[in-house]
């Protein structure tokens, strides 16, 4: 015997049939102070700040990698030059 019970009813209606509490109230406050703290911190980020805090690697080494890039650079140039002459 199989039976099947098809229940038509909003996700309120069964919070409130099953007597749990009702937390929109809640989470409206909590995510309007999100909201607060987010729009602050973004008033003091500037551009540059983004890109340290994403990048801190990439803007501590920027030196490094740009000596990198000339070096392979410098290779690239050579190694063309050598096939050039054989």
């Amino acid at each position: 015997m199989k039976v099947t019970i098809d229940i038509d009813c909003t996700p309120l209606e069964a919070r409130q049939f099953f007597g749990l509490p009702d937390v929109q109230p809640m989470q409206a406050a909590v995510m309007d102070a999100m909201e607060k703290r987010l729009m602050k911190e973004m008033e003091t980020y500037t551009p540059e700040k983004l890109f340290e805090a994403w990048m801190p690697l990439m803007s501590a080494n920027r030196e490094l990698l740009g000596s990198f890039f000339s070096a392979f650079t410098k290779g690239a140039a050579t190694a063309g030059d050598k096939s050039k002459s054989k």
